[in-house]
């Protein structure tokens, strides 16, 4: 059972995207609160798509106060990083805020990966957005306003819903997981 939530306000500082230029360039940033909506500018991000010692993956399901596709199933872990930061540092960052993860053996696997997707609201996703694959040691503890279950499952399961239900799936992890079935 778990412990209900407490009523205490937790203030989060402002979170920046990296703004990029047609060619993929930084110029400049936003703060993210501002930049989703229905005419987003082309921002940096990332996806990362873990597995256990056993090579299942870690789906998570979207919490519902999530402004873009809230309540969808995706992969382990999404995020943007900051100005000046890395990538990599990004990824094992948001894990570790959202999932309460460690994550070892994180490797750019679709380094070039960039999409453009629309969710049901309006809201424009415009993302070059490198994929990570990475090993997670433990069950996620995850923060309820990011995540709102998860689910360790078969890569070739994952694989299949992405191809047969693609509806039940985030744009990205869609478009993301034959990629990376296929450099498996």
């Amino acid at each position: 059972m778990s412990a209900p939530a407490t009523e205490q306000h937790v203030e989060r500082p402002v979170e920046r995207v990296v703004l990029l230029g047609a060619d993929g360039s930084p110029v400049g940033t936003a703060d993210k609160a501002t930049v989703h909506g229905a005419d987003t500018p082309l921002h940096l991000a990332f996806s990362c798509y873990a597995t256990d010692g056993a090579g299942r993956l870690l789906l998570t399901r979207r919490a519902m106060a999530k402004r873009t596709w809230p309540g969808v199933w995706t992969n382990t872990v999404c995020g943007h990083p900051a100005p000046g930061e890395g990538s990599e540092e990004a990824v094992v960052r948001r894990a570790r805020q959202e999932l309460g993860l460690r994550l070892r053996d994180v490797v750019p696997v679709l380094p070039d990966f960039a999409y453009r997707a629309t969710d049901a609201s309006g809201v424009v996703e415009n993302e070059v957005c490198p994929v990570y694959t990475a090993v997670a040691d433990a069950d996620p503890d995850p923060d309820p306003d990011e995540v709102a279950e998860w689910r360790w499952v078969d890569w070739r399961d994952a694989v299949d819903v992405a191809r047969r239900a693609p509806w039940a799936l985030s744009p990205w992890s869609v478009l993301q997981l034959p990629l990376l079935d296929a450099a498996r």
